[in-house]
């Protein structure tokens, strides 16, 4: 009886472990190949966007994603909805507010930085060899708080953000280039603390007088007016950005994703509510996915989507003393 009972048991975890991997197996082929075009939309645009393109071209033709992620940029979308804010954590002698902010799908938190000249850019002390951890970066500036910035290229396909893309300006001084004369999407900080987005070649960088910044995009405000189309057409996932209010006031956006029971994340219309929410007249989309984080007194203060961890990057917006 004890032997049949037995035999029971491995058959049905058996057929459970079947239908698993027959599961996993197939899941792909219904996102890309499947009927629900909503569902498509969204997977092509969160997973065409994250540092797994492959994945999305091993299944559908580059014509095929340019034309989704062009569908889903154009689509109308809903009016703002509101952003929730809660648990305020505001210090007068340090000039930092912390909240905690929801939306539709996501949860997320927000710093604000009153002095805009205490936003600093950190960069990894390896460039070219290794990036470090947000919490790192933060420590080895001496800064009190700070987010993932820029992206970057991954030519050994280590994965280690050892190279950030674009041009970077740390102090005044361009460390990296890996675009040449070309114009690219940068923000960034001049040296009276006044943000700058937009195409700008090292030239126009060093004219301006920028005294850090980072390659990334897309804009989600310029001049005070939202600029996304639709949902973005990234897709939803992770986010990071960053604003300025008119006042000078410098926003900090990380928005959690990819945690069901927590916070799915946000498109970018969401992530532009956000600081539209907080009358950001510029706003940036930053690095997200697992890059997306948020510290501050040494402690990461949002919930990391990666289980490994924090993630190695090159760069952080950071918040001096």
């Amino acid at each position: 009886m004890k032997t049949k009972s037995s035999i029971r048991i491995k058959i049905i975890l058996a057929f459970l472990g079947y239908n698993l991997i027959l599961a996993t197996i197939l899941a792909p082929f219904v996102l890309f190949w499947g009927p629900f075009q909503s569902l498509k939309a969204v997977a092509v645009g969160s997973v065409y966007t994250s540092r797994h393109p492959q994945v999305v071209k091993a299944f559908l033709s580059q014509a095929e994603i340019d034309r989704i992620m062009d569908l889903s940029s154009s689509q109308s979308s809903n009016a703002n909805q509101a952003i929730a804010r809660t648990n305020v954590v505001a210090d007068a002698s340090s000039g930092i507010t912390i909240e905690d902010i929801q939306g539709p799908s996501f949860k997320g938190k927000v710093m604000l930085v009153k002095d805009p000249k205490r936003v600093k850019l950190a960069v990894t002390k390896e460039i070219g060899v290794t990036g470090e951890r947000v919490s790192d970066l933060v420590k080895d500036m001496g800064a009190v708080g700070g987010i993932n910035a820029g992206g970057f290229y991954d030519p050994n396909g280590k994965g280690n953000g050892a190279f950030p893309d674009g041009l970077t300006v740390h102090d005044g001084k361009l460390v990296h280039n890996n675009v040449n004369d070309k114009a690219v999407n940068i923000v960034g900080f001049d040296d009276q603390g006044k943000m700058f987005i937009g195409n700008m070649t090292a030239s126009q960088l060093e004219e301006k007088h920028i005294r850090e910044a980072v390659t990334f995009g897309p804009n989600l405000i310029v001049d005070g007016r939202p600029v996304v189309s639709g949902d973005g057409g990234w897709g939803i996932a992770p986010r990071t950005g960053i604003g300025q209010m008119a006042d000078g006031t410098v926003i900090f956006v990380v928005i959690d994703g990819r945690q069901p029971t927590w916070s799915i994340g946000a498109s970018l219309r969401g992530l532009m509510n956000v600081f539209d929410d907080y009358h950001a007249v510029n706003a940036v989309n930053l690095d997200g996915g697992s890059s997306s984080e948020l510290v501050y007194n040494g402690k990461v203060v949002n919930k990391l989507w990666d289980i490994f961890g924090e993630r190695y990057i090159p760069t952080a917006f950071v918040v001096t003393p």
